[in-house]
């Protein structure tokens, strides 16, 4: 159905999103890893112009990334990642609005276990003075 340049670019995306992670901290890595992963899954068999926009997307995505993760941005910015348009919730259908929730949830409960971690390490810590 695709051409071997077409799969060798996705194969060369797809590689290249993972160099990129390795930038994030660990539990963004992971979530980010496995999101990756489930989405080019997902896609194998889309048509044409679903893997056009597909790699245009991810294309994107591992720029703005590869970006925010440099030294020199890291030390003035401090942040990964960039708000999503409100406007944007307008073109989704369902099942996208879901798994946007779902990928929040898990977004969410990871800043929660890093801070609960951290709290821990912390009385651990001062237990041990």
């Amino acid at each position: 159905m695709f051409s071997s340049d077409h799969v060798a670019r996705v194969r060369l995306l797809y590689k290249l999103i993972f160099r990129v992670h390795r930038a994030l901290p660990g539990e963004l890595r992971v979530l980010g890893d496995n999101y990756a992963r489930d989405e080019f899954k997902r896609h194998k068999n889309c048509n044409p112009v679903e893997a056009k926009i597909f790699l245009t997307e991810w294309t994107d995505y591992a720029i703005n990334l590869a970006k925010q993760t440099k030294p020199l941005h890291q030390a003035k910015k401090k942040t990964v990642g960039k708000y999503l348009e409100p406007e944007m919730l307008e073109y989704m259908n369902d099942e996208q609005l879901i798994q946007l929730y779902e990928l929040h949830k898990a977004a969410s409960s990871d800043t929660d276990d890093v801070s609960n971690k951290n709290e821990i390490l912390r009385k651990e810590d001062s237990d041990n003075r």
